[in-house]
């Protein structure tokens, strides 16, 4: 399984929060979110932050809204991507 980056992300305005993300990005690579979800899903590649020295799996969070893309450590969902700056 292949495992990717992220390192930026690009979004509606943040009022959406995970909602409003519609791209998520690494080095040499973009992909939408819907991508990423069908990536994850089909189980052939994974994707992580890395902040602080620590990595965080991103994980699919399947809310009444639809999906959307949350990283999760420690048996928790936490805010990661948003914290993240916006893609170029």
């Amino acid at each position: 399984m292949a495992s990717h980056q992220v390192i930026c992300i690009s979004s509606h305005p943040i009022e959406h929060g995970y909602y409003g993300i519609t791209h998520l990005g690494g080095y040499g690579w973009k992909l939408t979110k819907i991508q990423v979800i069908q990536a994850i899903e089909s189980g052939a590649e994974s994707f992580y932050t890395l902040v602080g020295g620590n990595r965080t799996e991103i994980g699919i969070v399947n809310a009444p809204a639809g999906k959307y893309l949350r990283t999760y450590a420690d048996d928790q969902w936490n805010d990661n991507l948003l914290e993240l700056p916006e893609c170029l």
